[in-house]
């Protein structure tokens, strides 16, 4: 995924009123909703997601195929 799209689109996603849960494909094929705008943080190209059970997962442009959301579906 472009670096540029990447951290555009989680912040529109991250700030979207009212907020509705999104889907970040990696591509190891592994799939991460995101069902909380605060459990997402991101900084310099990068992010990390905690969830409820309070498993990490840490990903950049780089390692994500697209993001998956209502707003965005599909874009890359």
């Amino acid at each position: 995924m472009y670096a540029i799209n990447f951290q555009q689109t989680l912040s529109e996603l991250s700030r979207q009123s009212p907020f509705r849960p999104f889907v970040v494909e990696l591509v190891n094929g592994e799939r991460i909703e995101v069902d909380h705008p605060e459990a997402l943080a991101f900084r310099d190209m990068r992010a990390i997601f905690i969830t409820k059970e309070g498993r990490a997962h840490n990903f950049d442009p780089e390692g994500v195929t697209r993001i998956v959301g209502p707003e965005v579906n599909g874009k890359e």
